[in-house]
């Protein structure tokens, strides 16, 4: 008699992540809207960090902000699309398999946090401001760290797996 092997439970679990990331990006968008005043630098620590106000409507760090309305609709598109694919991904990978499934999670909630800005608003709230002297990182928030840091770490665990298999 053949064992049955049940199937691993999938990695869905971890959108709660994705959700709680949204809900807290959200709010630290309303409160820099609720707190700062609009296109004015806020100095929060010199040299370094600063509180500032904007609308983007381009993608995470502005890229594409000049690009005209079509821009809006493509990063809208784009954010679905990115927010459907990963999530679909995370029913086909094994819940403990966190390598995978934590840099999914934060990808989706940045995709999907800034995709309800987009719906909301028709441009992307951005408040964060960091540089080095006059050397200036563009205005972000909480939604683009998690594309960035998760995307991050998308590459880390491919390098580091690629490594362990040659």
């Amino acid at each position: 008699m053949a064992a049955v092997s049940m199937p691993k439970p999938s990695a869905l679990p971890w959108l709660w992540l994705s959700a709680l990331l949204i809900g807290l990006d959200q709010a630290s968008k309303w409160l820099a809207v609720a707190a700062l005043p609009f296109q004015q630098q806020v100095e929060f620590v010199p040299g370094v960090w600063n509180w500032h106000l904007t609308n983007n409507t381009g993608a995470a760090f502005s890229l594409g902000a000049n690009g005209g309305s079509w821009v809006q609709g493509f990063f809208m598109i784009l954010a679905t699309l990115i927010g459907v694919g990963l999530s679909l991904t995370l029913r086909r990978i094994a819940r403990d398999d966190w390598r995978n499934a934590f840099p999914f999670a934060l990808i989706i909630a940045g995709a999907l946090g800034n995709l309800v800005d987009r719906l909301r608003l028709g441009h992307v709230i951005d408040f964060v401001e960091w540089h080095v002297g006059e050397h200036y990182w563009p205005v972000f928030n909480l939604a683009d760290s998690c594309i960035v840091v998760g995307a991050v770490l998308m590459v880390m665990y491919s390098l580091s797996h690629r490594h362990k298999a040659a």
